[in-house]
């Protein structure tokens, strides 16, 4: 069972060992094994401005993205958990539809959605900022939904009904008591949709716009002239990066439970 494991997780991280381990390559066109160690191509990564551009991109959109979607999902998981209405079963299967929705079939029906829009209010909305933020944004409520839901699922309500008998406003239990509790949820939510906006290609490569590309879109333009290890250099950095996101945020909140 240990051998069976180990060979389960070796074939789960080989790829992403290999892009760092061919990073190093000396020689332009990969082969094994490398001639020398090297570098390079981190540096010549660096000396790349679209590189750099779209890393700030992303980051951008992908904070923004978090900022406001995961309050939105959090919300809407709020009342999905704990609210008494009908359709509840509806409104989360709605929710959490995106999640399995290919990419790609996503980013064609926003674009077309936006050119439906620029039509009807008469300004642009595809290959702007503010339309790629708010794609991103979509992304972010499901994982926020399913991350908050399954938070919420497994909570005591007991400490809520014994504020809430002692004379606390519900205001006052939703803020002393309820949201605390929910901390682990937000955060992991919080993380994984900055991540899946951080990394997404498949919904920014048919919606950014001129001088506006993200790092992903950026790696993609870059293979269509060159293939060298800059692109293993950029990805690797880009591994770790969100290693030490989820690390730290682990550190602090254990996704175990969540997750």
């Amino acid at each position: 069972m240990r051998a069976l494991v180990a060979l389960a997780y070796l074939i789960i991280f080989a790829p992403v060992l290999m892009v760092a381990v061919t990073s190093f390559f000396a020689q332009e066109i990969i082969s094994f094994p490398p001639p020398a160690l090297t570098l390079h191509w981190y540096a010549n990564a660096w000396d790349k401005p679209e590189f750099l551009r779209g890393l700030v991109t992303s980051f951008q959109i992908a904070l923004i993205a978090a900022a406001i979607g995961v309050p939105i999902g959090t919300a809407a998981a709020l009342a999905i958990v704990r609210g008494e209405f009908k359709g509840r079963g509806a409104l989360s299967t709605f929710l959490l539809a995106p999640l399995a929705v290919p990419g790609v079939v996503a980013g064609s029906g926003l674009y077309m959605l936006y050119v439906l829009a620029e039509d009807f209010f008469d300004r642009d909305i595809k290959a702007t900022v503010q339309g790629l933020v708010a794609a991103h944004i979509l992304l972010a409520i499901p994982w926020t939904v399913r991350l908050v839901v399954a938070s919420l699922q497994g909570l005591d309500r007991a400490a809520e009904e014994a504020a809430a008998n002692l004379g606390a406003s519900p205001f006052t239990v939703f803020r002393r008591i309820t949201l605390p509790m929910m901390r682990s949820g937000i955060v992991a939510a919080t993380m994984f949709s900055f991540i899946q906006s951080f990394e997404n290609l498949d919904l920014s490569l048919l919606l950014v716009g001129p001088g506006r590309t993200t790092l992903p879109v950026a790696m993609l333009n870059y293979l269509q002239f060159r293939i060298d290890p800059t692109l293993s250099a950029v990805a690797t950095v880009q591994i770790l990066l969100v290693g030490v996101l989820m690390a730290t945020t682990d550190r602090f909140v254990k996704l175990s439970r969540v997750v």
